[in-house]
């Protein structure tokens, strides 16, 4: 399970230290792709197959699951850990997410997550905001 918040730079090939907590859960390899709020996630090898199921059930005659499905698997990168624990990070993917120095990685029990610094300030207020006013259940039924 990967938790935690960690500030970490990236370097001037694309590369990531991941925090030396999520190293095991990503010693198998990972798949690296789009997420929402313009993050990316990094998914280990063993939920990516979780994951890629769970998009495959999207129904296909949705235009906005087709463009989910699109962007989820075209975007997508295998990626293994070198021996110092960096993970590369593709050039349109750190286009996509706006990465360039100070970035933030961020465990979200199943996945990573990585975030320009700037912006994971803005998402993680307002996720706070959110989580400290919260007065009824959540489920996936909705929120």
């Amino acid at each position: 399970m990967f938790l935690g918040e960690y500030s970490h730079s990236l370097d001037e090939k694309g590369r990531v230290v991941m925090p030396s907590k999520f190293r095991a859960g990503l010693e198998d390899g990972c798949v690296v792709t789009k997420g929402q709020e313009r993050c990316l996630y990094v998914f280990p090898m063993d939920q990516w197959g979780a994951e890629a199921e769970r998009v495959l059930k999207l129904p296909r005659t949705d235009r906005r699951a087709r463009n989910y499905s699109r962007s989820f698997f075209a975007s997508a990168s295998n990626q293994s850990l070198d021996r110092t624990g960096r993970c590369q990070i593709p050039e349109p993917l750190r286009i996509y997410a706006g990465l360039a120095k100070d970035i933030t990685v961020v465990g979200v029990a199943d996945r990573v997550e990585i975030w320009d610094t700037r912006t994971w300030e803005t998402v993680a207020a307002e996720a706070d905001d959110y989580y400290a006013a919260i007065e009824e259940v959540l489920s996936e039924d909705g929120i």
